[in-house]
Protein backbone atom coordinates (compact mmCIF):
# COMPACT_ATOMS: atom_id res chain seq x y z
CA UNK A 1 0.00 0.00 0.00
CA UNK A 2 1.35 3.43 -0.90
CA UNK A 3 1.57 6.10 1.78
CA UNK A 4 -1.54 8.28 2.18
CA UNK A 5 -1.81 11.97 3.05
CA UNK A 6 -1.31 12.42 6.78
CA UNK A 7 1.98 10.53 7.01
CA UNK A 8 4.94 12.38 8.52
CA UNK A 9 8.67 11.92 8.19
CA UNK A 10 10.65 10.70 11.16
CA UNK A 11 13.92 9.34 12.44
CA UNK A 12 14.13 6.39 10.03
CA UNK A 13 13.60 8.52 6.93
CA UNK A 14 11.41 7.84 3.93
CA UNK A 15 10.00 4.27 3.92
CA UNK A 16 11.83 1.85 1.62
CA UNK A 17 9.60 -1.17 2.30
CA UNK A 18 7.29 -2.43 -0.41
CA UNK A 19 4.36 -2.09 2.02
CA UNK A 20 3.17 0.83 4.12
CA UNK A 21 0.18 0.12 6.31
CA UNK A 22 -2.85 2.22 7.20
CA UNK A 23 -1.56 3.66 10.46
CA UNK A 24 -0.31 7.21 10.04
CA UNK A 25 3.48 7.28 9.98
CA UNK A 26 5.27 8.93 12.94
CA UNK A 27 1.97 10.17 14.39
CA UNK A 28 2.90 9.34 18.02
CA UNK A 29 6.70 9.69 18.14
CA UNK A 30 9.37 10.57 15.54
CA UNK A 31 11.29 7.42 16.49
CA UNK A 32 8.60 4.85 15.62
CA UNK A 33 7.04 4.90 12.17
CA UNK A 34 3.89 2.97 13.13
CA UNK A 35 3.51 3.15 16.88
CA UNK A 36 0.49 0.91 17.44
CA UNK A 37 1.54 -1.65 14.84
CA UNK A 38 4.90 -1.82 16.60
CA UNK A 39 3.86 -2.15 20.26
CA UNK A 40 1.19 -4.73 19.38
CA UNK A 41 4.06 -7.12 18.69
CA UNK A 42 4.50 -7.49 22.44
CA UNK A 43 2.10 -10.44 22.18
CA UNK A 44 4.70 -12.14 19.94
CA UNK A 45 7.24 -11.74 22.74
CA UNK A 46 5.10 -12.55 25.76
CA UNK A 47 3.31 -15.71 24.60
CA UNK A 48 6.26 -17.69 23.23
CA UNK A 49 8.55 -16.83 26.16
CA UNK A 50 5.99 -17.92 28.76
CA UNK A 51 5.05 -21.02 26.76
CA UNK A 52 8.70 -21.98 26.22
CA UNK A 53 9.31 -21.75 29.97
CA UNK A 54 6.44 -24.17 30.54
CA UNK A 55 7.78 -26.50 27.85
CA UNK A 56 11.25 -26.55 29.42
CA UNK A 57 9.78 -27.24 32.84
CA UNK A 58 7.64 -30.09 31.49
CA UNK A 59 10.41 -31.58 29.29
CA UNK A 60 8.43 -31.13 26.09
CA UNK A 61 10.16 -32.15 22.84
CA UNK A 62 12.54 -29.59 21.38
CA UNK A 63 10.47 -29.24 18.19
CA UNK A 64 7.86 -27.29 20.16
CA UNK A 65 10.54 -25.10 21.72
CA UNK A 66 11.74 -24.32 18.21
CA UNK A 67 8.17 -23.37 17.26
CA UNK A 68 8.18 -20.91 20.17
CA UNK A 69 11.51 -19.55 18.94
CA UNK A 70 10.06 -19.09 15.45
CA UNK A 71 7.05 -17.33 16.97
CA UNK A 72 9.35 -14.98 18.90
CA UNK A 73 11.51 -14.29 15.84
CA UNK A 74 8.46 -13.17 13.88
CA UNK A 75 7.68 -10.73 16.66
CA UNK A 76 11.20 -9.28 16.64
CA UNK A 77 11.10 -8.86 12.87
CA UNK A 78 7.63 -7.34 12.86
CA UNK A 79 8.62 -4.90 15.60
CA UNK A 80 11.65 -3.76 13.58
CA UNK A 81 9.63 -3.53 10.35
CA UNK A 82 6.79 -1.40 11.72
CA UNK A 83 9.19 0.74 13.72
CA UNK A 84 11.32 1.64 10.68
CA UNK A 85 9.40 0.73 7.49
CA UNK A 86 12.76 -0.20 5.97
CA UNK A 87 12.93 -2.96 3.35
CA UNK A 88 15.59 -4.90 5.24
CA UNK A 89 13.33 -5.00 8.30
CA UNK A 90 10.41 -6.06 6.12
CA UNK A 91 12.39 -9.17 5.17
CA UNK A 92 13.17 -9.73 8.86
CA UNK A 93 9.41 -9.72 9.47
CA UNK A 94 8.16 -11.78 6.54
CA UNK A 95 10.77 -14.49 6.04
CA UNK A 96 10.57 -15.77 9.65
CA UNK A 97 6.85 -16.24 9.03
CA UNK A 98 7.75 -18.78 6.34
CA UNK A 99 10.40 -20.54 8.41
CA UNK A 100 8.30 -20.50 11.57
CA UNK A 101 5.29 -21.95 9.74
CA UNK A 102 7.44 -24.78 8.41
CA UNK A 103 8.72 -25.49 11.92
CA UNK A 104 5.17 -25.91 13.17
CA UNK A 105 4.17 -27.93 10.10
CA UNK A 106 6.89 -30.39 11.02
CA UNK A 107 5.40 -30.67 14.50
CA UNK A 108 1.90 -31.49 13.29
CA UNK A 109 2.96 -33.81 10.48
CA UNK A 110 5.12 -35.75 12.93
CA UNK A 111 2.66 -35.74 15.83
CA UNK A 112 2.00 -39.50 15.42
CA UNK A 113 5.61 -40.56 15.13
CA UNK A 114 7.29 -42.58 17.87
CA UNK A 115 9.16 -40.75 20.58
CA UNK A 116 12.49 -39.15 19.57
CA UNK A 117 11.89 -39.95 15.90
CA UNK A 118 13.21 -37.47 13.33
CA UNK A 119 11.78 -37.49 9.81
CA UNK A 120 14.81 -36.48 7.74
CA UNK A 121 12.87 -36.55 4.48
CA UNK A 122 10.26 -34.10 5.79
CA UNK A 123 12.98 -31.90 7.26
CA UNK A 124 14.72 -31.78 3.87
CA UNK A 125 11.46 -30.94 2.08
CA UNK A 126 10.58 -28.11 4.46
CA UNK A 127 14.11 -26.71 4.28
CA UNK A 128 13.86 -26.77 0.48
CA UNK A 129 10.54 -24.88 0.63
CA UNK A 130 11.94 -22.27 3.01
CA UNK A 131 15.13 -21.76 1.03
CA UNK A 132 13.22 -21.62 -2.26
CA UNK A 133 10.70 -19.04 -1.04
CA UNK A 134 13.50 -16.99 0.50
CA UNK A 135 15.56 -16.97 -2.70
CA UNK A 136 12.61 -16.18 -4.98
CA UNK A 137 11.25 -13.44 -2.74
CA UNK A 138 14.61 -11.69 -2.30
CA UNK A 139 15.16 -11.83 -6.05
CA UNK A 140 11.80 -10.48 -7.22
CA UNK A 141 10.83 -8.32 -4.19
CA UNK A 142 7.12 -8.80 -4.83
CA UNK A 143 5.02 -8.91 -1.63
CA UNK A 144 2.36 -10.94 -3.39
CA UNK A 145 4.86 -13.78 -3.80
CA UNK A 146 5.36 -13.84 -0.06
CA UNK A 147 1.63 -13.65 0.62
CA UNK A 148 0.95 -16.54 -1.76
CA UNK A 149 3.66 -18.69 -0.18
CA UNK A 150 2.60 -17.91 3.36
CA UNK A 151 -1.08 -18.38 2.51
CA UNK A 152 -0.32 -21.81 1.04
CA UNK A 153 1.49 -22.87 4.22
CA UNK A 154 -1.43 -21.67 6.35
CA UNK A 155 -3.90 -23.62 4.22
CA UNK A 156 -1.81 -26.79 4.54
CA UNK A 157 -1.63 -26.22 8.29
CA UNK A 158 -5.41 -25.79 8.55
CA UNK A 159 -6.17 -28.87 6.44
CA UNK A 160 -3.80 -31.00 8.50
CA UNK A 161 -5.17 -29.57 11.72
CA UNK A 162 -8.78 -30.27 10.81
CA UNK A 163 -7.85 -33.82 9.86
CA UNK A 164 -6.16 -34.41 13.20
CA UNK A 165 -8.78 -32.65 15.29
CA UNK A 166 -11.96 -33.84 13.59
CA UNK A 167 -11.03 -37.34 12.46
CA UNK A 168 -8.46 -38.46 15.00
CA UNK A 169 -10.69 -37.27 17.86
CA UNK A 170 -8.01 -36.58 20.47
CA UNK A 171 -9.48 -35.28 23.72
CA UNK A 172 -10.01 -31.48 23.74
CA UNK A 173 -8.26 -31.14 20.39
CA UNK A 174 -11.18 -30.00 18.26
CA UNK A 175 -12.09 -27.11 20.58
CA UNK A 176 -8.56 -25.72 20.70
CA UNK A 177 -8.04 -25.97 16.96
CA UNK A 178 -11.36 -24.33 16.06
CA UNK A 179 -10.62 -21.61 18.64
CA UNK A 180 -7.30 -20.92 16.91
CA UNK A 181 -8.74 -20.90 13.39
CA UNK A 182 -11.67 -18.65 14.37
CA UNK A 183 -9.31 -16.20 16.08
CA UNK A 184 -6.94 -16.13 13.10
CA UNK A 185 -9.82 -15.73 10.62
CA UNK A 186 -11.20 -12.78 12.60
CA UNK A 187 -7.82 -11.08 12.45
CA UNK A 188 -7.44 -11.84 8.75
CA UNK A 189 -10.79 -10.17 8.02
CA UNK A 190 -9.63 -7.05 9.85
CA UNK A 191 -6.30 -7.16 7.95
CA UNK A 192 -8.17 -7.12 4.64
CA UNK A 193 -10.51 -4.31 5.67
CA UNK A 194 -7.48 -2.28 6.75
CA UNK A 195 -5.82 -2.87 3.38
CA UNK A 196 -8.79 -2.12 1.14
CA UNK A 197 -10.55 0.72 2.96
CA UNK A 198 -7.68 2.71 4.42
CA UNK A 199 -8.87 6.23 3.42
CA UNK A 200 -12.27 5.60 4.97
CA UNK A 201 -10.70 4.13 8.12
CA UNK A 202 -8.39 7.10 8.51
CA UNK A 203 -11.34 9.46 8.16
CA UNK A 204 -13.34 7.59 10.80
CA UNK A 205 -10.28 7.68 13.06
CA UNK A 206 -10.27 11.48 12.98
CA UNK A 207 -13.86 11.49 14.27
CA UNK A 208 -13.21 9.20 17.24
CA UNK A 209 -12.04 10.37 20.67
CA UNK A 210 -8.51 9.27 21.57
CA UNK A 211 -9.44 6.26 23.75
CA UNK A 212 -11.63 4.80 20.99
CA UNK A 213 -9.38 5.65 18.04
CA UNK A 214 -7.14 2.68 18.86
CA UNK A 215 -9.95 0.36 17.79
CA UNK A 216 -9.67 1.80 14.28
CA UNK A 217 -6.07 0.55 14.14
CA UNK A 218 -7.07 -2.69 12.46
CA UNK A 219 -3.53 -3.88 11.76
CA UNK A 220 -2.88 -3.48 15.49
CA UNK A 221 -5.88 -5.76 16.15
CA UNK A 222 -4.63 -8.19 13.49
CA UNK A 223 -1.38 -8.56 15.40
CA UNK A 224 -3.21 -9.24 18.66
CA UNK A 225 -5.52 -11.84 17.11
CA UNK A 226 -2.91 -13.57 14.95
CA UNK A 227 -0.52 -13.69 17.91
CA UNK A 228 -3.20 -15.25 20.10
CA UNK A 229 -4.10 -17.72 17.33
CA UNK A 230 -0.48 -18.77 16.89
CA UNK A 231 -0.16 -19.31 20.62
CA UNK A 232 -3.30 -21.45 20.69
CA UNK A 233 -2.04 -23.53 17.75
CA UNK A 234 1.24 -24.30 19.51
CA UNK A 235 -0.63 -25.26 22.69
CA UNK A 236 -3.00 -27.42 20.62
CA UNK A 237 -0.13 -29.17 18.83
CA UNK A 238 1.74 -29.82 22.05
CA UNK A 239 -1.34 -31.16 23.86
CA UNK A 240 -2.17 -33.42 20.93
CA UNK A 241 1.37 -34.79 20.93
CA UNK A 242 1.26 -35.52 24.67
CA UNK A 243 -1.94 -37.54 24.26
CA UNK A 244 -0.39 -39.54 21.43
CA UNK A 245 2.70 -40.25 23.52
CA UNK A 246 0.58 -41.34 26.46
CA UNK A 247 1.71 -38.48 28.69
CA UNK A 248 -0.78 -37.19 31.23
CA UNK A 249 -1.45 -33.53 30.33
CA UNK A 250 -4.07 -30.89 31.01
CA UNK A 251 -5.06 -27.63 29.32
CA UNK A 252 -5.79 -24.70 31.60
CA UNK A 253 -6.84 -21.13 30.78
CA UNK A 254 -5.51 -17.84 32.08
CA UNK A 255 -8.02 -14.97 32.15
CA UNK A 256 -10.48 -17.34 30.53
CA UNK A 257 -9.04 -16.92 27.02
CA UNK A 258 -5.35 -17.90 27.14
CA UNK A 259 -4.86 -21.67 27.01
CA UNK A 260 -1.69 -23.31 28.29
CA UNK A 261 -0.76 -26.98 28.42
CA UNK A 262 0.70 -28.62 31.51
CA UNK A 263 2.36 -32.01 31.24
CA UNK A 264 1.65 -33.74 34.54
CA UNK A 265 3.48 -36.98 33.82
CA UNK A 266 5.93 -38.03 31.11
CA UNK A 267 5.99 -41.72 30.27
CA UNK A 268 9.43 -43.25 30.21
CA UNK A 269 10.52 -45.11 27.10
CA UNK A 270 12.80 -48.13 27.25
CA UNK A 271 14.55 -49.61 24.26
CA UNK A 272 13.93 -53.32 23.71
CA UNK A 273 15.45 -55.71 21.26
CA UNK A 274 12.55 -55.56 18.80
CA UNK A 275 11.21 -52.06 19.33
CA UNK A 276 10.33 -49.36 21.84
CA UNK A 277 8.14 -49.99 24.84
CA UNK A 278 6.28 -47.23 26.62
CA UNK A 279 3.63 -47.90 29.20
CA UNK A 280 1.84 -50.77 27.51
CA UNK A 281 2.28 -49.27 24.04
CA UNK A 282 4.65 -51.29 21.90
CA UNK A 283 6.37 -49.62 18.94
CA UNK A 284 7.69 -52.54 16.95
CA UNK A 285 8.17 -53.16 13.26
CA UNK A 286 4.65 -54.56 13.03
CA UNK A 287 2.79 -51.72 14.75
CA UNK A 288 5.13 -48.72 14.78
CA UNK A 289 2.32 -46.68 13.16
CA UNK A 290 -0.10 -47.65 15.92
CA UNK A 291 -1.31 -44.06 16.26
CA UNK A 292 -1.63 -43.21 12.56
Amino acid sequence: MAPIDGDKEGYWGKPTATLDWCEENYAVTPYIAEFWNTVSNLVFFTFPIITACFFVRDRVEKRFLLSCLGFLTVGVGSWCFHMTLRYEMQLLDELPMIWGSCLFLYCIFECHSKRDHHNKGLIALLLFVCAGVTGIYITFKNPYLFQAAYGTLVIVMIVRGFYLSCWKCVEYSKYLFIYAVATYASGFILWNIDNHFCPQIRYIRTLLPAPLAIFSQLHFLWHLLSGLATHILIVWGCHYRQVVLGNKSTVWHSLGVLPFVKVDEVKTVKKHENGYHSNNVQFSDQNKNHYD
